[in-house]
């Protein structure tokens, strides 16, 4: 259980893939608009990395790794990541047209969104020898994704209320408030587990 609560933490606060690796930025400053459209964003790139974690480990280790055919991992894996977003994205337009429409072309992105294809490959490079901890740290990861980008559009949309000088309106302190939130999140690197 320690193990499970360690992989948790270090997933989404110490190595957030958004504020500590900085992958997945497009995404994070395109679509932080709104709360609305970086929850759904958010839970869009959390069931993709979760799945797409679950079926490229597999693949994997069951396919690629046996029989010497690890230099198609990349693009093996960005075909599952396609297929799942096509699927997320029929899923959406025909059930939640409003988000579908809010994300835009952000949502075909998580195809190529580095965060995802980094969570697979860095599971499918792991050591686990059980497919549990690479789907519990793929679903953690993509909580702390939705964690840092439903605060960057919190902080977002407290920033229009603002008298920003005009040189650093709009794009500019956007970019100054994600590196400050990426600064308050690399507070949790220092905190040992007791576990």
């Amino acid at each position: 259980m320690g193990t499970i609560i360690s992989i948790c933490f270090a997933a989404i606060l110490t190595e957030n893939f958004v504020l500590s690796k900085f992958m997945g930025i497009c995404a994070f400053l395109g679509v932080s608009k709104k709360t609305d459209t970086s929850i759904g964003m958010g839970m869009a790139v959390t069931f993709v990395m979760t799945i797409s974690t679950l079926v490229t480990w597999l693949i994997n280790r069951y396919i690629l790794v046996p029989f010497d055919f690890v230099y198609l991992r990349t693009i093996v894996f960005i075909l599952v990541i396609a297929c799942l977003v096509q699927l997320i994205e029929m899923f959406l337009r025909k059930c939640v047209p409003s988000l579908y429409k809010a994300l835009g072309i952000y949502l075909p992105l998580i195809t190529t969104n580095c965060a995802v294809l980094g969570v697979t490959i860095l599971m499918a490079d792991s050591d686990y020898t059980n497919i549990l901890y690479p789907v519990i740290y793929a679903f953690a990861a993509g909580l702390g994704f939705t964690l840092a980008i439903v605060l960057f559009s919190g902080i977002r949309e407290k920033l229009k209320f603002c008298d920003i000088p005009k040189p650093f309106r709009g794009f500019p302190i956007a970019l100054i408030a994600a590196a400050l939130l990426a600064m308050a999140f690399s507070g949790f690197q220092g905190l040992n587990l007791p576990f």
